[in-house]
């Protein structure tokens, strides 16, 4: 895709009831994206249907998609933290955070035909919209799997995108790290993983 070519994708803010209806391309973008370094999630639909209809239902939820005609190429998904799993909040709770004041940036996945065109930064800026449209956040926090870096299907060209998320204002938040769970396409089963939060204050 040329960069003439990225006029013609289509980005916004999806909310409330409209949620609902983008679901089935989110579970197909993510399973496709996510199977990925370095997150190489072997998910099921199953999962998925579960999983985005408990995210669809926070209130104060937005997903910012990004469509190629008719086909979801990207999209991003966010929600105030005191919405989301106790797992992630616990982290922040012990480090004397008040969830409420805390929108938290989930999941941006984009095809890798798609990228390279400003779409990370599209995606940023429509979450913190959000957080600012609904008042009241402090910060903006998000979180990246850590793996080893000697781990064996780790690419050999893979960069992380740590000066991206640095240049948006973001840095790793010190000890708050929460665990999640999901199988690895190389493993028989679930497995836990680290997940290191990054954090920025809100204007």
């Amino acid at each position: 895709m040329t960069k003439q070519e990225r006029r013609t994708l289509d980005v916004t803010s999806v909310t409330g009831q409209d949620i609902y209806k983008i679901l089935p391309d989110l579970a197909r973008l993510r399973m496709v994206v996510f199977r990925d370094w370095p997150y190489l999630y072997d998910g099921t639909l199953d999962y998925e249907q579960t999983y985005l209809e408990k995210f669809a239902a926070a209130k104060g939820a937005v997903v910012v998609t990004a469509y190629d005609g008719g086909e979801m190429v990207g999209a991003s998904t966010g929600a105030p933290m005191i919405e989301h799993a106790d797992d992630f909040g616990e982290p922040f709770r012990r480090a004397g955070y008040d969830l409420s004041k805390i929108f938290y940036c989930g999941e941006s996945v984009l095809l890798k035909s798609h990228r390279g065109f400003g779409l990370g930064h599209a995606f940023f800026d429509g979450r913190e919209a959000q957080a600012h449209n609904l008042g009241g956040f402090t910060h903006s926090t998000f979180c990246r799997v850590i793996r080893p870096d000697d781990h064996p299907l780790k690419p050999a060209e893979y960069a992380p995108l740590d000066p991206f998320w640095t240049k948006r204002g973001y840095a790793p938040a010190p000890g708050i790290i929460a665990a999640y769970d999901w199988k690895d396409v190389d493993q028989p089963a679930e497995t836990t993983h680290p997940m290191q939060f990054w954090m920025k204050a809100l204007a």
